[in-house]
């Protein structure tokens, strides 16, 4: 896994230090609670360093992808894996580290530059009750493999996209050697599977890493232990011309990266989309939490 060296002590220091400059950095966003909380948190943050902060979120990833390529929009916070599949196009099959250096080489030839990866990879995943999987001694894709091919009538809910992908649900069954019968797949809207498995609908659902319902849910997440899911993590990506001109911001952004894995946006998540707080304030109190305020 990649780890970073910088500490939330180095952060306290480099807020301390300031930014002695001006220069307007436009923030990009996506439209879920993640990246809006991500958008906030570096406004604040950035605004608190001294930088005239433009936010703009709620943007598709497309859209915002372009955007940042174009100039409209400086830096954001992206997903290895999406640079790699989607805006590359690559189809091989790499683990974490070799999918971040090589979305790191290829963006570079369009003036982007990827800093420190977070430690938060908002990847597909498989999870269950925490009491079921407990009960069943599932812990990892390959103990519900075992379950399925012992008997075990085992229900999953997921999307329809994974479903249907070509790196989705049957690849993933063929790659860890089970099969769950087609009518003990239930197929429905991403954000209901999170509720079928909470109500005992499914035994199994489809959830993103760092969704604020597991914890809140009290959900297992099954350890992928054949590394079949691709790495997704999440890395302030910057452009080139915007790091040259504000040296200071490498760093910068490099030290809140540093505070950022699942559990704390699974945290920071579940806030805002169990707890319902605002965007603003969750951002603002973990900025203050590190004293980045």
């Amino acid at each position: 896994m990649l780890r970073k060296l910088v500490t939330a002590t180095v952060a306290a220091g480099l807020l301390a230090l300031g930014n002695n400059a001006s220069a307007e950095i436009v923030v990009g966003g996506k439209g879920f609670t993640e990246q809006l909380l991500l958008a906030s948190m570096t406004a604040q943050y950035l605004d608190a360093q001294g930088y005239d902060v433009d936010k703009r979120d709620g943007m598709g990833s497309t859209v915002l992808r372009k955007a940042q390529t174009n100039g409209q929009v400086d830096l954001y916070w992206e997903y290895t894996g999406t640079s790699l599949i989607t805006y590359n196009k690559v189809e091989e099959d790499l683990g974490p580290e070799e999918t971040y250096e090589r979305v790191k080489e290829l963006d570079a030839e369009k003036g982007l530059v990827w800093l420190a990866p977070s430690d938060a990879n908002n990847t597909y995943a498989l999870a269950m009750r925490e009491d079921d999987a407990e009960k069943r001694g599932i812990e990892t894709l390959s103990d519900l493999a075992d379950a399925v091919n012992g008997g075990d009538e085992i229900t999953i809910a997921v999307n329809a996209e994974f479903y249907a992908r070509p790196d989705g649900f049957k690849p993933m069954m063929r790659a860890y050697g089970f099969r769950v019968p087609r009518g003990d797949i239930k197929r429905m809207n991403s954000g209901l599977t999170y509720s079928a498995l909470k109500e005992g609908e499914v035994d199994v659902a489809l959830v993103f890493a760092t969704d604020g319902r597991i914890p809140a849910f009290n959900f297992r997440v099954l350890n992928d232990d054949r590394n079949y899911f691709p790495s997704y993590a999440l890395t302030p990506v910057v452009r080139k011309d915007t790091l040259e001109a504000n040296p200071k911001l490498r760093e910068q952004m490099n030290a809140l990266s540093a505070l950022l894995d699942d559990d704390t946006m699974a945290a920071l998540n579940a806030r805002v989309d169990v707890d319902k707080e605002s965007i603003e304030r969750v951002a603002e109190d973990f900025l203050n939490k590190h004293d980045l305020m």
